[in-house]
């Protein structure tokens, strides 16, 4: 599938899935009535961060988006962060390994050394199965750091690879 740097013409696509996502409060810890404007300038801040959209190879359709930057400012710009969101009606179809992929991949052309993970919300299994088959490893649990609408308080990952 296709996978290409997003443009704002691409935010009509990705907002009703970005949207239905937190609005679910299960897998991101963003406030879960997140508007629009807000969830744009997250997801599409401009430089150093970028945001690329997979793609159907037909309709040209966004099935998922991932944003790369920095993971901090200054002395810890060299490790890279990601984020990335699957549209609901593609999941199962590898649109996340590829944008995991893909994201690696670009991280490095960039020069970063590593990519961490803030925030993987531990009872998400199936983004920590898919993390962890992408060489990363979990290097920290924040205990209880996350409210899940029906499981409660469950724990965040970090987690971490060298690239």
């Amino acid at each position: 599938m296709p996978i290409r740097e997003a443009t704002t013409a691409d935010w009509p696509e990705i907002w009703p899935f970005l949207r239905r996502i937190v609005a679910a409060g299960e897998t991101y810890t963003w406030p879960r009535d997140v508007d629009e404007a807000t969830a744009r300038r997250l997801w599409l801040p401009g430089p150093p961060a970028r945001a690329v959209v997979a793609v159907d190879d037909d309709a040209g359709t966004v099935l998922g988006t991932a944003k790369l930057a920095p993971n901090q400012l200054g002395p810890g710009d060299h490790v890279a962060n990601a984020s990335f969101m699957v549209s609901p009606a593609a999941a199962g179809r590898g649109v996340g390994r590829a944008l995991g992929v893909h994201v690696l991949d670009l991280a490095r052309a960039e020069g970063y050394r590593a990519m961490q993970f803030n925030a993987v919300v531990a009872s998400n299994e199936r983004a920590v199965a898919l993390w962890r088959s992408l060489g990363f490893a979990v290097v920290g649990r924040i205990p209880e750091g996350f409210r899940h609408p029906s499981r409660g308080y469950v724990d965040l990952l970090v987690m971490h690879r060298r690239l």
